[in-house]
């Protein structure tokens, strides 16, 4: 069958060619699950590809284009798409983000980058990279404040962050860089923005000890996982997982402050740093 155009990639990353493979695997009579067997993924898989939720590797490409004989589209696009200003163990999940109706989110350690200010990111990143020259930590903050930038969208997406005590008291920067940081989230729950919970030290134990987690959720497809560790991060999307994850989060939330109580306990811990009352 004659090969669909090449897209350009700056007018349509990932939706443009999802939309092309759902059109090449139509046109072949397949359905999600009969194309997936032969690359040994799942049907939602294949349908994560197809809304672009997910992004399409080169190793699944190359089989793409040999089974649906689509003359080496999908490996050439996928060649131009790969490039990406996040680092590559988190660009796929930064991706899916952009396109997610729901974000839910645990931090441990540091104010999740949706959340992040500039002073704040430049001080992780520094941390990061301490012999890194100023253009590559501009850079990679600038990447961080545009991803940001779905939060401007005033509902979509839902965003419900649980943040550890910790995040709270680890001070990052001098005071002024921690009292504008918790100041930002906390302008951002009063405009009802985000909905953000204070997981408590006196809580002791809970669900996810181990670490951070987050989970998106999208409209025409699957939701996802999303696990982390330094230099390292994976996309999961098996159902059960995502079951056990969403669990994780739910018990998380009952073990948080409200809402209410939260809100007043990051703009109180923001107050210290502003006025130098805050121990690091």
């Amino acid at each position: 069958m004659p090969g669909p155009k090449d897209l350009d990639p700056s007018s349509s990353p990932r939706a443009m060619i999802g939309a092309e493979l759902r059109h090449a695997r139509e046109t072949a009579g397949l359905s999600q699950a009969e194309l997936g067997e032969p690359l040994f993924v799942s049907g939602s898989f294949i349908g994560q590809l197809e809304s672009g939720t997910r992004r399409l590797h080169l190793e699944y490409a190359v089989q793409l284009d040999e089974i649906l004989g689509t003359n080496g589209f999908f490996e050439r696009n996928c060649k131009a798409l790969a490039r990406s200003k996040y680092p590559d163990h988190f660009a796929e999940a930064a991706e899916a983000e952009a396109v997610a109706s729901a974000i839910r989110e645990y931090a441990t350690l540091l104010i999740p980058g949706l959340l992040q200010t500039r002073g704040y990111a430049e001080e992780i990143f520094r941390a990061y990279k301490p012999t890194a020259p100023g253009s590559e930590i501009e850079a990679l903050v600038r990447a961080r404040l545009e991803r940001a930038q779905l939060i401007d969208d005033p509902t979509t997406p839902l965003l419900w962050m649980v943040l550890d005590e910790a995040v709270l008291r680890r001070k990052v920067g001098g005071g002024p860089v921690m009292s504008g940081a918790l100041q930002h989230i906390a302008s951002l729950a009063r405009r009802h923005r985000i909905i953000v919970q204070v997981l408590p030290f006196s809580s002791g134990a809970h669900a996810s000890m181990t670490g951070p987690l987050k989970l998106m959720e999208f409209e025409d497809a699957p939701p996802l996982s999303f696990a982390e560790a330094p230099d390292m991060g994976k996309l999961l999307d098996d159902p059960a997982t995502v079951a056990r994850h969403n669990l994780t989060f739910s018990l998380l939330q009952a073990a948080a402050l409200s809402p209410e109580d939260s809100l007043a306990l990051i703009e109180s811990v923001a107050q210290d740093y502003e006025h130098g009352d805050q121990r690091p």
